[in-house]
């Protein structure tokens, strides 16, 4: 069985994969979650995880939240060291969602919009906060504020996760995410 796994730090990732993936993902292909509580307990169990999985026609996508460490690089090399331990390093892509998943989020105020009935902030997108959302220290604060705090971390994520428009490149790590998918896609297809 084809199988694209995505190790997760929280729920609320789990939540928009479940909701965008059916929209973009090869139905040939399976595709599974295992979300973590945290960064901590992913950076514990991260290694143990992957070594689990023995069926050769996977993949793993594993995706972090930057939050405010001072590095992506050296985040990401953290996270390289445990997949090289687990030996599944040529089966795994890493993806650090630059600060928080709700970058992702702020970059497609179309789609937090339909998905919260908030019409009106599609006509947020173009002030200069938002070009470039990666760019926000707190994203999930800024969300709250605009959304009134009508946005919810896991039910928000779901409904927000059903519109996001996978072309859209305003957020970088969710450009990269949306290729590295595409990336695991065309590489279990080939199998």
């Amino acid at each position: 069985m084809k199988e694209l796994v995505f190790l997760l730090e929280e729920i609320s990732a789990k939540a928009m994969l479940e909701s965008l993936l059916p929209r973009i993902l090869h139905t040939d292909i399976h595709h599974r979650f295992i979300p973590f509580e945290g960064k901590q307990d992913m950076e514990k169990q991260l290694c143990k995880r992957l070594r689990g999985y023995l069926n050769p026609q996977t993949r793993f996508i594993v995706l972090r939240d930057l939050d405010s460490e001072p590095d992506c690089k050296k985040l990401k090399e953290k996270l390289t060291d445990y997949c090289q331990q687990a030996g599944q390093m040529n089966k795994t892509l890493i993806r650090i969602a630059c600060r928080e998943l709700e970058s992702f989020y702020l970059a497609d105020l179309e789609a937090v919009g339909k998905a919260l009935s908030i019409p009106r902030l599609t006509s947020y997108q173009n002030k200069s906060r938002f070009r470039k959302p990666d760019l926000l220290p707190n994203p999930s604060r800024e969300l709250a504020t605009l959304t009134k705090d009508y946005y919810q971390k896991i039910s928000g994520s779901n409904a927000i996760g059903q519109f996001l428009d996978p072309e859209n490149t305003r957020s970088s790590s969710f450009y990269h995410l949306i290729q590295g998918i595409r990336r695991m896609e065309r590489e279990l297809l080939k199998l």
